[in-house]
């Protein structure tokens, strides 16, 4: 079935991505940007900013599907902006009608005591659908693809280190996912009605440290180990600052994203297979993927 597909965020790291995969699989897809005279992807550009709720009208007016991929992590001020972007947003959707909104947020049990990125993220699932529209959230950790934050952390640190000391963070599991698998469910779920009003844990197929990711990745990239000494100290600041001095990552972004690492963020439910079919790749593959693509 052919829908109409609004995408938000549609140049960045997942949109770019899953505008092209939209229009495979036969819908009729908006890209919406701030700047869309400037847009040269696939998909029609439309113009729209989830930060001015004056201009959502337009973007979702005869829109089957949203996809809402905005965060601003980048922002001191996040929660508070995500916030009124993701309600704005929710109401924009519910006076047009449209009949769903697909979210992907992130991975982490509600009863822990959750970082202030995962809270809000959590905060911006309820606030998207509080105007009535049912929502669709994919919760995901860390997404393994080029151009994607978290692997371009990973891959500059084994890059640029021929020996490592890391943070006490880095012994907490999390589970990465192929961007290609996010982009996949991201499809399966939209206008599917057995998935409306759910959240779904996405995942790959393995469960890693974080200190096992980037021995993972040293392992494709260079062949072999790199010698990784876990140490117990390390704060938020230090870390964001380590993280901005090796990778070049903004340090605000790096901040927001590291006072995350200290939760586990694991899939425990597996029910997103029964709607979207078909098994993850493995962190190697993910890796190899995103290394053939930088």
């Amino acid at each position: 079935m052919s829908l109409t597909v609004l995408v938000t965020g549609a140049t960045g790291f997942i949109g770019r991505r899953l505008v092209p995969a939209l229009i495979e699989a036969g819908h009729d897809v908006r890209a919406m940007t701030r700047r869309p005279e400037s847009y040269d992807g696939p998909g029609t550009p439309v113009g729209g900013d989830v930060f001015d709720p004056g201009s959502l009208a337009e973007p979702l007016e005869g829109v089957d599907v949203a996809i809402y991929l905005v965060h601003s992590l980048d922002d001191n001020d996040f929660e508070r902006k995500d916030a009124e972007a993701a309600k704005a947003f929710g109401a924009a959707a519910a006076a047009q009608g449209v009949g769903q909104i697909v979210y992907l947020g992130g991975l982490g049990k509600d009863g822990e005591d959750l970082s202030p990125h995962l809270r809000s993220r959590r905060e911006v699932e309820k606030l998207l659908g509080e105007a009535g529209v049912p929502v669709t959230v994919l919760r995901a950790a860390i997404v393994v693809g080029s151009g994607g934050i978290s692997w371009e952390m990973t891959r500059e640190l084994v890059k640029n280190l021929p020996v490592m000391v890391v943070p006490r963070w880095a012994g907490t599991r999390t589970q990465p996912i192929a961007v290609d698998d996010v982009i996949r469910y991201l499809v399966g779920v939209a206008g599917n009605d057995d998935a409306k009003d759910r959240v779904f844990e996405i995942g790959g197929a393995d469960q890693l440290s974080y200190k096992g990711m980037l021995q993972g990745a040293a392992e494709v990239m260079h062949g072999r180990k790199v010698p990784i000494l876990q140490v117990p100290i390390g704060t938020p600041m230090l870390s964001e600052w380590w993280i901005k001095l090796v990778t070049g990552v903004d340090a605000t972004t790096a901040g927001n994203l590291i006072e995350s690492m200290g939760t586990e963020v694991v899939q425990t439910d597996f029910a997103i297979r029964d709607v979207v079919p078909g098994e993850p790749m493995t962190y190697a593959e993910a890796v190899r993927q995103a290394i053939a693509e930088d």
